[in-house]
């Protein structure tokens, strides 16, 4: 198995962090630029891209970081957003990103215990209430939503958060409702899922995927077969010699490359190889 912790990009990427674990400013997930290279929530996605996991001390002090954010010891440094409750989205990405990387840390546990019960309750008939969610919201964190509305729960955060939090009664109709979603997972892929990518070799399919890997961590029976349909797809994109290629425009900075150049076709195959040969065994593990 190909080992990327070694390469360039995640040189480059420890070399600016910070002396307290972090990159500086902490949200946004969407893909590096001139004008932001770098937050913690990119750098930390891509270091997880490459293969670090909480054993390596990049990993260790940036959850260490978020931990201290997550009881108050610290404050990330962005700007207070106006459009939702401040502190409750900022407990909710803090906690998303630990248990990424550690299920020890009773306080990001905590909130997504909070989390699982509001979705839980959301799903309770069968099929999702968004005015059950906004109930229970409301009850569990003892506060009317920002503005009186609520966006539903299809965002990178809350179905990462769970995944590993729901009864199989729940996460069974919950694959259901995020697949059709017209406006996919937020922060991820903006488009429905149940809906494959009119292009293999493209940016959009690179994006579809990073959703399916997310869905993929839904282990309870019955989810894996929801996303067959996305094995039968890579399988037919899969090249003769029985290797796969997105193509160069599959380059995001933060999916990919894994290699340090793709000026070498065969760089961006085995990049491309080694991502889509992972998320199938996890679909069929």
């Amino acid at each position: 198995m190909a080992d990327y912790r070694n390469s360039k990009w995640a040189s480059e990427i420890i070399e600016l962090q910070k002396d307290d674990g972090s990159w500086g400013y902490f949200h946004t997930l969407s893909e590096p630029s001139k004008r932001n290279p770098l937050t913690t929530e990119q750098a930390i996605r891509r270091l997880q891209t490459l293969g670090f996991t909480i054993m390596d001390e990049p990993i260790a002090k940036a959850v260490s970081y978020m931990h201290d954010c997550l009881v108050g010891e610290r404050t990330i440094p962005d700007r207070r957003e106006k459009l939702h409750n401040w502190d409750i989205f900022t407990a909710l990405m803090l906690a998303t990103w630990i248990r990424r990387f550690t299920k020890d840390d009773h306080n990001a546990n905590e909130v997504a215990e909070k989390w699982a019960e509001i979705i839980s309750r959301a799903f309770e008939k069968g099929a999702y209430d968004h005015g059950r969610y906004v109930e229970v919201y409301q009850k569990i964190f003892r506060l009317p939503p920002r503005g009186g509305r609520l966006q539903d729960f299809v965002t990178f955060y809350q179905i990462s958060l769970v995944s590993d939090m729901l009864s199989d009664q729940v996460a069974v109709p919950l694959m259901d409702y995020v697949l059709q979603k017209t406006t996919g997972i937020y922060y991820i892929h903006d488009k429905q899922l149940s809906i494959l990518p009119q292009a293999f070799k493209s940016k959009e399919a690179s994006r579809y995927i990073a959703a399916i890997e997310l869905l993929a961590e839904y282990r309870n029976p019955g989810c894996q077969g929801k996303l067959k349909f996305v094995v039968d797809w890579l399988n037919i994109n899969k090249e003769h010699d029985g290797h796969w290629d997105m193509g160069a425009s599959a380059k995001d900075g933060i999916c990919f490359p894994l290699s340090d150049s793709w000026r070498k076709e065969e760089s961006r195959v085995k990049d491309c190889t080694f991502r889509i040969a992972k998320l199938i065994r996890m679909l069929e593990d």
